[in-house]
């Protein structure tokens, strides 16, 4: 029997995050691909595309999908917690930190 709960999808063993693949709301997802657990309890809503926490991490510990470290966590983040530009610096891009945290757009460089 196929499972009705949301899907996200961790794309290698190494990493420490999965990607939602819907929208979700707080409670237990699903977490397809490579890697444990196959399941985990989301602390609050995650928009489809954006990361879930698989594991604990420390302020300073790096944030890995693709295999890669692609970020550092700002912040502590829990097993379950959204993981975006509130509680991360990004390693792929150095001014993630002046990004507006909804959208993402630059706060740094004005516009006319």
């Amino acid at each position: 029997m196929q499972s009705t709960r949301p899907t996200a999808f961790r794309v290698a063993v190494q990493d420490n995050v999965a990607t939602l693949l819907v929208d979700a709301q707080p409670g237990i997802i699903e977490v397809l691909g490579e890697g444990q657990p196959a399941e985990i309890t989301l602390i609050g809503p995650v928009k489809r595309g954006h990361k879930v926490a698989l594991t604990h991490l420390a302020v300073g510990d790096p944030i890995t999908k693709y295999g890669i470290v692609i970020g550092r966590a700002a912040q502590p983040i829990e097993p379950g917690q959204h993981v975006h530009l509130h509680n991360c610096h990004s390693a792929v891009d150095s001014r993630s930190s002046t990004l507006a945290l909804d959208d993402g757009t630059p706060t740094d460089t004005p516009y006319e």
